[in-house]
Formats: structure tokens, C-alpha cells, sequence
């Protein structure tokens, strides 16, 4: 019989690090590096946050997505970016050798062992996007990202979207938005590796403009995600 379900954090898009070989690339692009292109803004305390208050196993990333998106699997167009793309196929394998396999890999075996024990898993895999994309603005604080074919993952983004509007009717929250849940994703290949009832992906999206703006805000935007998160585990 299952225990309760119990969590695991990831944080694939956590910095903006160019590891040393590959910096001759990034010459000139500070801007872009520093950019919600470059990285996931603000993102990782929140990862490293709930990890430790839900005692749950954290896997992050500080590699810029420039180098190898790590939410993208080996068959994805944006697997590498317009930088990277050009290099010759043995610089991007072994790219994907040093960065992406390892965390995919360690991604596998957390989510594995902690089944081996008993438990249901919960990935949340974290993340931000920017306030407008290409003009655009995106009117949402929160994004929960889930499959529509997994009754399970939908309802718990269901009641956590409930829980959320209860404690602070202020948030605005939406699920499957700004991206669909079921694209190209860690949790998206993840979910064709175990059975709905050994796994559940969620992606958690957060504005940037959190982070970004208002370090008051921001902690109690967190402090509401634990608190309706705890409800529901």
C-alpha cells in the first residue's frame, strides 16, 4: 500500500552559470545571460525553500539554459540554443554528457528510490517566466502546469488553485498557463517512465515580477504557497 504522497523539488533553469570552456561563446552577451532567457529569475530560494520546510529532496541546476535547456529532452528543437546550436555535434554531445544527462539521470533515480519505498511521488518542478513576452503581458501570478489526461495531477491543481483563492483572493492563478503541461519537459518524460500512481508532475510557474519587485510580497506569495501546498500533501 502507498504511504502519503511525499515531494521532491527541481529547479532546472536555477542560474546563469557558464561553465569556463564554453564562455568564449557567451562573449557579449551579458544582457541576454542576465535576462529571463538566460535563466529562471528569482527562482531558486523558492525551490531551496520549499525542499527544506517539506523535507524533500532537491535537485537544481545552475547552469544557464543558454548552454543546454535541462527541461528539454535529447529530441527538442530548444534542446540548445541559438548559441549553442551551431557548434559542432561533438561539442554538443559532449555538452549534453557533462550537464544534461547527469541531472536527467539524477532526476530518474530520485523519483525511482523514493517509489522503491513505498511512496508516491510529487515532482514539482520550479519555475518563472517573464511578466510580457514579446509584447505581450501575461495577467497571472501563479501557473500550475499538469497533464489532462492525468485526473490526478488535474485535481490536485484543482484544489490547490482553490486553496490559493481562499488564502489570498488577490493571486490571480491559473492552471496550464502561460504553457501547456504537457509539452516537452523533465516531468513530461518522466511521466512515460512511471505509472500515474507512482508519480505525479506538476510544474509550478511563477511571475517574475515577484521576485523582482517586492521582497515583502514575494515572502508571503511563498509563505501561501506552503501553507495551501501543506493542505493538500
Amino acid at each position: 500500500m502507498k504511504q502519503a504522497v511525499q515531494p521532491f523539488i527541481s529547479c532546472e533553469h536555477g542560474g546563469n552559470r557558464v561553465p569556463e570552456p564554453y564562455r568564449r561563446l557567451f562573449a557579449g552577451y551579458r544582457a541576454l545571460l542576465t535576462s529571463h532567457r538566460g535563466y529562471d529569475i528569482g527562482i531558486l530560494p523558492l525551490a531551496e525553500r520549499l525542499a527544506a520546510e517539506l523535507s524533500a529532496p532537491l535537485l537544481a541546476a545552475d547552469v544557464t539554459r543558454l548552454l543546454v535547456d535541462l527541461n528539454r529532452s535529447r529530441k527538442s528543437r530548444a534542446l540548445f540554443s541559438e548559441l549553442t546550436r551551431p557548434l559542432p555535434r561533438s561539442e554538443r554531445q559532449e555538452i549534453l554528457r557533462l550537464y544534461h544527462q547527469p541531472y536527467w539521470r539524477a532526476a530518474e533515480n530520485i523519483v525511482a528510490g523514493m517509489i522503491a519505498t513505498g511512496q508516491q511521488v510529487l515532482h514539482l518542478s520550479i519555475h518563472s517566466f517573464t511578466p510580457v513576452l514579446n509584447g505581450k503581458p501575461r495577467n497571472t501570478d501563479i501557473g500550475l502546469l499538469y497533464d489532462p489526461k492525468q485526473p490526478a495531477e488535474k485535481n490536485l491543481c484543482l484544489k490547490w488553485q482553490s486553496a490559493l483563492a481562499a488564502c489570498s483572493p488577490a493571486l490571480r492563478t491559473r492552471r496550464n498557463y502561460p504553457y501547456r503541461g504537457d509539452a516537452d519537459a523533465l516531468v513530461t518524460a518522466l511521466r512515460g517512465q512511471f505509472t500515474a500512481g507512482d508519480y505525479l508532475g506538476i510544474e509550478l510557474e511563477i511571475n517574475q515580477r515577484h521576485p523582482l519587485d517586492n521582497p515583502a510580497q514575494w515572502r508571503a506569495m511563498q509563505d501561501h504557497l506552503l501553507a495551501t501546498l501543506g493542505t493538500l500533501l
